[in-house]
């Protein structure tokens, strides 16, 4: 796609710090990150997000996460990461073209995660089925 940044990036257009390379993904750091190290790996075929991801690299990028995340968990020192990907703007994603984030954790960050909440009487079971109904 012509105006998308991360294609830009796989093109060389837009210069980058790259980490890994293969014929089907592309992985960088973050230029904003939440650790050094944050890494970004993305698909060299454009695509919006998960559910625009391309079937055939599916399997792949399991195998690409696990290299890249061991790698960055190696050169950081951390005690964990964080494996996030953000689908449409509502859930933070800030550039459409899909992308995994491999973030290093710290036991002292202080990051916390997501805050949590309770369901109401009767709202898990409903919200069971209506999700179930349209798998």
């Amino acid at each position: 796609m012509k105006d998308c940044l991360f294609c830009k990036i796989i093109a060389g257009e837009i210069p980058s710090s790259k980490v890994y390379e293969d014929k089907d993904f592309y992985a960088f750091l973050d230029i904003r990150p939440i650790h050094p190290g944050h890494t970004l790996i993305i698909p060299k075929k454009h695509c919006n997000d998960l559910m625009d991801f391309p079937k055939a690299n599916e399997s792949n990028i399991m195998e690409v996460l696990k290299k890249v995340g061991k790698a960055v968990l190696s050169a950081t020192g951390a005690d964990g990461f964080n494996l996030g990907m953000n689908n449409g703007k509502a859930s933070g994603q800030e550039v459409m073209h899909a992308h995994f984030h491999i973030i290093p954790r710290f036991k002292e960050d202080k990051l916390g995660t997501w805050p949590r909440k309770k369901y109401e009487e009767g709202q898990m079971e409903e919200m069971q089925k209506r999700i179930s109904d349209k798998v």
